[in-house]
C-alpha cells in the first residue's frame, strides 16, 4: 500500500479561515495503526486529529477515529461536523445526500447536511447524554480554580462520550471576564477522569444566545477555540433542569477570548430529545500526506 494518503485540514463551526476550531483529516486512513494515528495527532498538536475509514457496518457511510494529542475520543463535536464535511469534499459520499450515518466509537450518529459549497451547514446527533451532581468537595475545587463563589454557580457533570464538568455563569460578560487557574483545572480533571470544564453564560443582542468557554489543559489544549461536544451537553443540562432560557434551537458563540469567533447551531428536538450541533466550515488546506514506513499496517 502506498505510504501517501489525501489530507485535509479545514476550520469549523466557522465560514472563515483562522476564525473556527481548526480540524486535521486523514482521509485514506485504512492501514494506519492506533500507535501511528496517536503519533500523527501529537505531531499535529491540534485540539482533535480525525481519521476517515471504511465502515464496518452497511449502514454507515463511513467511518471515523478521533485522537486528541494524547487520547482517543468516543465522539467530539468538531472532528464529527468537519469529518463530514472532508467525506463529502473527498467523494468518499455523494455529494448530493442530505442525510448520512457516521460510524464512530460512540456508535452510529446521523448526520444532516443543508446546502452546498461554502454555504454548507453538517449538523451532526449527538450521543445520548448523561448528566451526574457533583460532589460538595469537587464544586469547592472547581469554584475555587474558577475564582467564584461555590454558590455563585451552577456545576454538574455531562457525558456525552467524554465526561466535561459545566459551570452555569448565568451571565456572558462573567463567562468572557473569566481568567481561570489552568494549573488547578488540570489537576482536577486528571484526577477526576475528567477532559475539561466549560462555563456558559446568557448573551443579550446579536446572533448568539450564549457564551461559552471550554478548558482542557490537561490534554495541553489551556482554552479550546469551539467545542461540539461542550455545545451539546450544555443543551442536554439545559433539558434535564428544564431551563428554557435559551429555546430549542439556538446559536452559541465561543473563541473569541482566543482569537477565534465560531458559531454552534444547538437543535433539540422536542419529541425525541434527540441534539444536533451544527456549523459551518472552512477548507484551509488540500493536499498529500506521506507518513513513509510508519505507514504499513
Amino acid at each position: 500500500m502506498s505510504s501517501k494518503r489525501r489530507f485535509m485540514q479545514l476550520d469549523v463551526f466557522s465560514h472563515l479561515p483562522m476564525k473556527g476550531n481548526p480540524l486535521a483529516v486523514v482521509i485514506d486512513g485504512d492501514g494506519l495503526d492506533e500507535a501511528t494515528m496517536r503519533a500523527f495527532a501529537r505531531w499535529t498538536n491540534l485540539s482533535e486529529t480525525a481519521f476517515l475509514l471504511p465502515p464496518t457496518v452497511p449502514d454507515a457511510d463511513y467511518r471515523v477515529r478521533i485522537f486528541t494529542p494524547r487520547r482517543e475520543l468516543p465522539f467530539a463535536g468538531h472532528p464529527s461536523v468537519g469529518s463530514a464535511y472532508v467525506a463529502i469534499e473527498a467523494g468518499l459520499v455523494d455529494s448530493g445526500k442530505t442525510s448520512l450515518i457516521q460510524q464512530c466509537a460512540a456508535g452510529l450518529l446521523p448526520v444532516t447536511v443543508e446546502c452546498s459549497g461554502t454555504e454548507r451547514v453538517i449538523r451532526v446527533q449527538a450521543p445520548a447524554a448523561r448528566v451526574h451532581d457533583v460532589s460538595a468537595d469537587v464544586r469547592q475545587a472547581i469554584a475555587q480554580a474558577i475564582h467564584v463563589a461555590p454558590g455563585d454557580v451552577s456545576i454538574s457533570l455531562v457525558d456525552n462520550g467524554p465526561h466535561w464538568w459545566v459551570c452555569d455563569m448565568a451571565e456572558a460578560s462573567r463567562v468572557r471576564a473569566l481568567k481561570p487557574d489552568l494549573s488547578a483545572i488540570a489537576a482536577l480533571t486528571e484526577q477526576h477522569g475528567v477532559i475539561g470544564l466549560s462555563v456558559f453564560g446568557q448573551e443579550h443582542g446579536g446572533i448568539a444566545k450564549m457564551a461559552v468557554r471550554a478548558f482542557c489543559p490537561a490534554d495541553d489544549m489551556p482554552e479550546d477555540p469551539v467545542t461540539g461536544s461542550v455545545n451539546a451537553g450544555i443543551m442536554a443540562l439545559l433539558a434535564e433542569r428544564g431551563d428554557r432560557r435559551f429555546g430549542f434551537d439556538y446559536v452559541a458563540s465561543q473563541g473569541r477570548e482566543v482569537g477565534r469567533d465560531g458559531y454552534v447551531h444547538v437543535k433539540r428536538d422536542t419529541a425525541s430529545g434527540a441534539i444536533t450541533i451544527g456549523g459551518r466550515c472552512a477548507l484551509v488546506i488540500r493536499g498529500e500526506l506521506d507518513l513513509g514506513e510508519t505507514a504499513s499496517a
